[in-house]
């Protein structure tokens, strides 16, 4: 299982302060994301994942020379999320250094703008979605009846999905969740949060999960990165 550490960006930094140092007092704290990519790379971090918060709200890149700074600074596959759900948008963050990009659910019901986004970003473009389904039930769909995850995946999949990322699925769910999905598929999927603590992260890895993006729990020090990968394998 793959462990992602996930920098959240907003007006070109950091919206957390890392500081790896901080339960000794040792080190120096900063929001420069390509200082944060550079330090979790140095720690063995192989992906990372970037949020473009302005993006996600402006419904376009915003935060392009944050990414281009990072892909400078790191030369791991680097994956942008927020504010790429057009083809144009897809190309720009590939220019500034990004070699995966995620979309949100709302593609699903624009069949053809996802298979344009798909046509340029192909097997490196994933579908966020979030696996409550209570949420998903919710979502403002513009079909006639909410679907399911595992349906939605599988009409996904057939249209040309390969990459799912899978946001607030917890631990406890995974391996029930993860079984249908990998069932009724061959896609991949990427859980984003959910895991607080080490064990969560190996109850991820026991279900099937490819790989898993840690925020928070990374920059507050309730994981460790080092340990975070030990336990992924």
């Amino acid at each position: 299982m793959l462990v992602i550490p996930a920098i959240d960006v907003e007006a070109g930094r950091s919206r957390l302060v890392y500081w790896p140092g901080a339960a000794s007092g040792v080190g120096t704290p900063t929001d420069r994301p390509e200082r944060i990519a550079r330090r979790f790379v140095e720690a063995g971090a192989r992906a990372l994942h970037l949020v473009d918060f302005d993006g996600a709200r402006a419904g376009r890149p915003v935060n392009l020379e944050a990414v281009a700074r990072v892909a400078e600074a790191v030369a791991v596959p680097l994956q942008v999320a927020g504010g790429v759900e057009e083809p144009d948008a897809i190309r720009l963050a590939f220019a500034a250094g990004a070699t995966r990009v995620v979309v949100g659910a709302a593609l699903a019901d624009e069949p053809e703008r996802l298979r344009a986004c798909l046509a340029v970003a192909g097997e490196w473009l994933a579908v966020g979605l979030d696996a409550r389904p209570e949420r998903l039930a919710a979502f403002p769909w513009r079909r006639p009846a909410p679907t399911s995850l595992a349906d939605l995946v599988v009409e996904l999949v057939e249209l040309g999905v390969a990459r799912f990322v899978l946001a607030h699925l917890a631990p406890d769910r995974a391996a029930g969740v993860l079984a249908e999905l990998r069932a009724r598929t061959e896609a991949e999927f990427v859980v984003a949060g959910g895991a607080g603590s080490v064990a969560d992260l190996v109850r991820l890895r026991e279900a099937g999960a490819s790989g898993i993006i840690l925020g928070e729990p990374l920059f507050s020090g309730a994981i460790e990165l080092e340990a975070a990968l030990a336990a992924a394998g």
